[in-house]
């Protein structure tokens, strides 16, 4: 299959994005590492993808957790062939509403620790293993409003324009050691935390804002990313994919 033998890591999966990811990412042949803060749901999560699935606990906001995720991994597994920090503070209407004059610094603290610094401190961390193998892709999960602006959510948008610049860091820095990086943007996609989130007619709101006219599926993201992971994007590096179903064509 595309991905035998592979190992990838998928932070924040025992549900949502993360998890469909993580399953595609099994289908393909992959074995998979995903990680949530609490044990409970990834013992359910790896039991609903299959046997080539492995959930480790990790909080990406607190550095003692990731270096003993980190130990955890290298005991286990010599190498990590993928990354995806796809880890995410969670959406709060309360935060996203609010103008920028109106947020607290710890408002953008919490999230930046999530969003920016955690993706940093995991793949930091990750670097050091794929740099032993002369190999490895590493995939930041971001958002278009961190390439084009929004009217709100200027915490989110903040924290992922700041991944996007991680990635084309990774990508300048360690290409040498044949380490490839990739932001997604992603637009508006239909997972149960947007359904939570998202009364009725704003839904209908977000389904018309692009070309398409609908949201996107997480299973055909979850395909977009693992296409992204494998050897047909083996000469690219450091660029942004935009998946948001035509709401920003550049």
């Amino acid at each position: 299959m595309y991905l035998d033998g592979k190992i990838g890591i998928v932070t924040g999966a025992a549900g949502g994005l993360g998890f469909e990811i993580a399953k595609e990412l099994t289908k393909n042949g992959a074995t998979v590492i995903i990680t949530s803060r609490k044990k409970s749901k990834l013992t359910k999560a790896c039991n609903l993808i299959n046997k080539n699935c492995l959930g480790f606990e990790l909080d990406v906001s607190n550095r003692k957790s990731v270096m003993k995720f980190i130990g955890n991994v290298s005991k286990k597994f010599d190498s990590v062939d993928i990354l995806i920090n796809n880890a995410g503070f969670p959406f709060e209407k309360k935060i996203w509403f609010k103008k920028i004059h109106g947020i607290s610094e710890m408002e953008l603290m919490n999230i930046l620790q999530v969003d920016l610094i955690g993706t940093f401190r995991v793949t930091k961390e990750i670097l050091k293993l794929m740099m032993k193998k002369r190999k490895g892709v590493i995939i930041n999960i971001a958002s278009t409003p961190a390439i084009s602006g929004h009217t709100y959510g200027s915490p989110y948008s903040i924290a992922k324009a700041g991944s996007i610049t991680l990635t084309k860091h990774v990508a300048l820095e360690y290409g040498q050691y044949n380490i490839r990086a990739f932001s997604v943007a992603l637009g508006d996609i239909y997972t149960e935390a947007m359904r939570r989130s998202l009364s009725r007619s704003e839904l209908l709101k977000a389904r018309t804002e692009n070309t398409m006219k609908r949201l996107g599926r997480p299973e055909e993201i979850a395909k977009s990313i693992v296409s992204i992971a494998g050897d047909n994007f083996s000469f690219s590096t450091g660029n942004t994919i935009i998946i948001d179903g035509g709401k920003i064509i550049i």
